[in-house]
């Protein structure tokens, strides 16, 4: 079984930081990558930024040049740095763990409210 733990999530002004953090535990075998995903009321949910166990990102386009994802492997523990937020940032944050066997672990989500 593997626990995923996020946090840092919270209430920030726009052009505000957040950094968000998600640590993973237990039956971890191997980590084919790390991500995370949001989800705005009524809408669905959407991967922000995603990393490889060797480093290789992928950032949406929304997020581009705001947001940037960070790996430790000895902590098995992702990051996601946001700045200059905007209020359509405000979402459910997901932190998200596949595995060599591309099985997918998702965390409890921490909430990022940007206000105007």
């Amino acid at each position: 079984q593997v626990q995923l733990v996020e946090s840092g999530g919270g209430l920030v002004q726009a052009g505000g930081s957040l950094r968000l953090s998600c640590a993973a535990s237990g039956s971890i075998f191997s980590i084919n990558s790390m991500g995370w995903h949001r989800q705005a009321p009524g809408k669905q949910r959407e991967l922000v930024a995603g990393i490889g166990r060797r480093g290789s990102t992928h950032v949406a386009d929304s997020v581009k040049g705001r947001f940037t994802i960070s790996i430790d492997n000895a902590k098995n523990t992702v990051y996601l740095q946001m700045n200059s937020l905007k209020p359509e940032d405000t979402a459910v944050y997901y932190c998200c763990l596949v595995g060599s066997y591309l099985e997918e672990y998702w965390g409890q989500g921490t909430q990022v409210t940007v206000s105007s």
